[in-house]
């Protein structure tokens, strides 16, 4: 039964996701296809937010805060590895433990990015 709420979870999750721009893995035939899909969207995330990084770090060090961003950035870096560790370790073992785990780190990616995207200059 608790698998049973973790997939309604994981699914309201998804489609959270996808409301927000994530990419769309509801169509993947096989949990193969489902974390590749989850892990190319975490692979999207990712690289967006190194490009905003590349813009909001150079106007963080001009206005002497680069070293407080790059510390909040540390600090959130590891937040999210352990929170989505954590997410993941619920399922660990099972072939749906590497969707859960990308699917946060796009997730919280994707929050990051939009905090990011408040500080551009």
């Amino acid at each position: 039964m608790g698998r049973f709420f973790a997939l309604v979870l994981l699914s309201l999750t998804a489609a959270a996701a996808t409301a927000q721009g994530a990419r769309d893995c509801s169509h993947a035939r096989s949990q193969v296809e489902a974390s590749d899909c989850a892990a190319a969207g975490w692979a999207e995330s990712d690289a967006e937010l190194n490009r905003l990084w590349s813009i909001v770090k150079p106007a963080a060090d001009a206005r002497g805060r680069g070293k407080a961003l790059l510390a909040a950035q540390r600090a959130w870096l590891t937040y999210r590895d352990a929170t989505c560790t954590l997410e993941s370790d619920r399922f660990q073992g099972g072939s749906i433990a590497p969707q859960v785990h990308a699917a946060c780190l796009d997730r919280l990616t994707r929050q990051r990015n939009a905090d990011l995207r408040e500080m551009l200059p």
